[in-house]
């Protein structure tokens, strides 16, 4: 018997508590360095954990997913605070009402998803665009974290700042005069009121607005490689040993036993080394410590048209986060054996998303390696999941001012580990043995992602994978199908003699596959011929199973074509959906009457004997 209390399973609890306490600790050096990673800080990445983790178990459809921050959402994140951030002068404060209404967007859109059913058609994203993303994913994680674990940050770097300060007095300047433009100061024929705001502008301001400048200049991949120079002159040996004596742990303490997480074990040991040793290294920034609250500017500072522009990119998260989840769950249902529920794990990880960005915290979505983790530890229901939020609910209070004290360095060691443990290394080495087309794509993507947009790369992937799907069945569909006389046709039924006088009359073409957008230059193709001494041709649509609207259209005009030319037309064994097509244009019974259908290939012939003209006797061999 089920011990069941208020809708929870207690027949596992030991297994629950030790799978989350378990999952909760490998998250709690991962959150973190994903908050740094994404520019909103460390407790931005805990409180992410925090609620997602608690709230996607209590209302998702899978019972054993443990979820949070992961390097995809985070690396898509990190651009949206990026762009939105530029936007506001390099000033996250100002910002962060904005950052968060998108996120709690994308929460709300995939809540949406969910109870729109859609979460079952995720399925359908083509490997190679998921391959080049998690790649591509790798690549910006572990690129932008090759700086800060050689303690050089381009904004702190005078003479490389000092370069931009004519760019930010022209941002300064730009920005006033579009003040004014808005309050109806600026007149072209007087700048008294710009001569007055631009006498007010202090050295600190464009230094300010230079640092903005050099730290965007130096974002992401490209901007990480060009600064890659400057900062291995200026290398800080510490924050160099701190980062390398970090991912040695993780990889080395792997080889001695995987029962306790190395990251966790890198995260304690090079801490207290630092920290015991009183060295001089640079921290993270500081974890407020308490209980987190709301961040109410998100709906007090609400503005429609501000935050309109990033609907898109809302989406896009959404869309991201769903598939992350849905992947892991399938992970987790192979392990268990059982089977989640796909649109109830989107509305989960909804909520978790939204209540996260209510309270500061960045998105996330399932977490494979933690939901493994639960697994093996012995979660078999949502209560793993909760615990695991509640374990890191329990961190933030009790030790929040002593994490504030880890090494920025440790941080950028364990997220280089994830950056290399994320790529997806099973398809780079099928590259040699797949498909020219579809390595394309996983190129496109990977490289787009990359040094360009992760959002427009994945949706640049889809389509081109789309169209080349297209062309395939299109081609695959004109390949099978084909066009013969009727007595060397393969539904020629055995044992009937067939008289030389009808051999040059009767013809039939045979489609088989969908007929669609994709294949509708074929079939006309193929239709054309049909020669001009045939008189009768019977089209068979036992192989059809799927009729577009484009598919429907071709047909009409094939037969149109086909009856002005004064050729007789017999369908054979149409299926029930290309029928029910073609009965809602009338091409049934206007065009081909209900009578020249027909089920088998006997009837046909017995409806040619008693119809063709010059009627000639078809009669059996055995006579």
């Amino acid at each position: 018997m089920k011990k069941r209390f208020l809708g929870f399973d207690f027949s596992h609890l030991r297994g629950d508590l030790l799978g989350g306490i378990t999952a909760g600790i490998v998250a709690l050096p991962l959150a973190l360095a994903f908050g740094v990673s994404s520019g909103l800080g460390p407790a931005a990445g805990l409180y992410g954990a925090i609620f997602i983790s608690f709230f996607a178990a209590f209302f998702g459809g899978t019972p054993t997913q443990i979820s949070g921050p992961t390097a995809p959402m985070t690396a898509v994140s990190m651009v949206i605070i990026a762009s939105i951030v530029a936007v506001y002068e390099g000033d996250v404060n100002k910002a962060l009402p904005i950052i968060l209404g998108v996120f709690l967007l994308a929460g709300l859109m995939q809540i949406a998803l969910g109870f729109a059913g859609l979460g079952k058609y995720i399925k359908y994203i083509p490997y190679p665009v998921i391959s080049g993303f998690m790649t591509a994913i790798g690549v910006i994680i572990l690129v932008t974290q090759i700086l800060p674990s050689i303690g050089y940050y381009p904004k702190e770097d005078a003479a490389f700042v000092e370069q931009f300060k004519p760019e930010a007095e022209a941002a300064i300047l730009k920005g006033i005069l579009k003040e004014e433009a808005e309050e109806g100061f600026l007149v072209l024929e007087d700048f008294k009121e710009t001569i007055k705001r631009a006498e007010q502008i202090t050295e600190a301001d464009i230094m300010k607005e230079a640092r903005t400048l050099a730290a965007a200049d130096a974002s992401g991949v490209i901007g990480a490689i060009k600064a890659l120079p400057r900062a291995l002159k200026n290398i800080n040996w510490l924050e160099f040993l701190l980062a390398l004596g970090t991912i040695i742990i993780i990889y080395g303490f792997k080889r001695i036993t995987k029962a306790i997480p190395s990251t966790l074990v890198a995260l304690l040991v090079v801490s207290g080394i630092a920290i015991g040793f009183d060295l001089d290294y640079r921290p993270i920034e500081k974890i407020p410590s308490g209980l987190p609250l709301p961040e109410w500017r998100i709906f007090t500072e609400f503005d429609l048209a501000t935050i309109t522009p990033y609907i898109f990119t809302a989406l896009t998260l959404a869309l991201l986060g769903a598939i992350d989840s849905l992947l892991t769950s399938i992970v987790a249902d192979n392990m268990t054996k059982t089977k989640h529920k796909p649109n109830k794990e989107l509305v989960g990880q909804g909520i978790g998303n939204s209540i996260a960005a209510v309270f500061g915290g960045i998105p996330g979505a399932g977490a494979t390696i933690r939901t493994v983790v639960n697994i093996q530890s012995g979660g078999k229901t949502r209560l793993s999941g909760m615990t695991a939020g509640l374990l890191l609910f329990i961190i933030l209070l009790a030790f929040g001012p002593t994490a504030s004290k880890i090494p920025a360095a440790v941080l950028a060691g364990i997220l280089i580990t994830v950056g290399i443990g994320v790529m997806d290394y099973k398809g780079l080495k099928a590259i040699p043995y797949m498909p020219k087309s579809e390595v394309a794509i996983m190129l496109i993507v990977l490289v787009l992602s990359s040094i360009w947009n992760l959002v427009y790369a994945v949706g640049i992937g889809l389509i081109i994978a789309s169209l080349m799907f297209m062309k395939k069945i299109g081609d695959l569909t004109a390949k099978r199908s084909d066009l013969k006389p009727l007595y060397k046709g393969d539904a020629w039924p055995a044992g009937i003699e067939f008289p030389e006088k009808l051999k040059e009359r009767i013809f039939i073409k045979h489609i088989k596959g969908p007929l669609f957008f994709g294949s509708t230059s074929d079939f006309q193709e193929l239709a054309k011929q049909i020669p001009g001494s045939a008189s009768i041709v019977i089209i068979k649509m036992d192989k059809v199973e799927y009729m577009d609207q484009s598919g429907l259209y071709a047909m009409e005009d094939v037969l149109i074509d086909l009856i002005n030319n004064g050729k007789t037309v017999l369908l054979l064994n149409v299926p029930e959906q290309p029928r029910y097509m073609m009965e809602r244009i009338d091409i049934i019974p206007n065009l081909i009457p209900e009578e020249r259908i027909f089920d088998s290939f006997a009837d046909s012939l017995e409806w040619i004997q008693a119809n063709a003209k010059n009627k000639v006797e078809i009669t059996s061999a055995s006579n």
